[in-house]
């Protein structure tokens, strides 16, 4: 029960040629000088011990981007303290924008993608990701993502 954006909003195709970019599925570089990572929002499913997963892209810092990817390969990076971020895929399931809402970016075990913990606001995605949302939510989502064709992240395709 997850989607995923195939790269943060802000990659153009015609960048997969030029000099200082890089898209892999973990993550993502633009002309050197933005930085970013693959990671899910997991929102909890009430009355099951299942998530709801939205696979995103975060854009850290320089340094911090050089830590992660230094890491990468390494056993116990989840002991890592969070990086910080900002959201850089716009879920447009929600009628405001996700695009730019504060990140905590966590690290986990290798093999496994960092979880991404939303700033605690009022934005209706940071509100579902603490109180958790109905399987009929997650049906709706379901078809409002698969209804909409490309202009919305693309379903998963098993990856973690």
């Amino acid at each position: 029960m997850n989607y995923t954006a195939e790269a943060p909003d802000v990659w153009d195709p015609t960048f997969a040629d030029a000099d200082g970019c890089l898209l892999t599925k973990d993550q993502c570089v633009i002309h050197g000088q933005h930085y970013f990572v693959k990671g899910l929002i997991e929102i909890p499913i009430t009355g099951r011990d299942e998530v709801f997963s939205w696979g995103v892209w975060v854009s850290l810092s320089r340094e911090s981007f050089s830590r992660v990817s230094e890491l990468w390969d390494r056993p116990g990076r989840e002991a890592e303290k969070p990086y910080f971020g900002w959201l850089t895929t716009d879920l447009p399931v929600y009628a405001t924008t996700t695009l730019n809402l504060k990140t905590h970016v966590h690290t986990r075990a290798v093999g496994e993608r960092p979880f991404v913990e939303l700033e605690p606001t009022d934005h209706p995605l940071a509100v579902e990701q603490r109180a958790g949302v109905s399987l009929e939510r997650v049906r709706e989502i379901a078809s409002a993502v698969l209804h909409a064709g490309d202009t919305v992240p693309h379903a998963a395709d098993g990856e973690q």
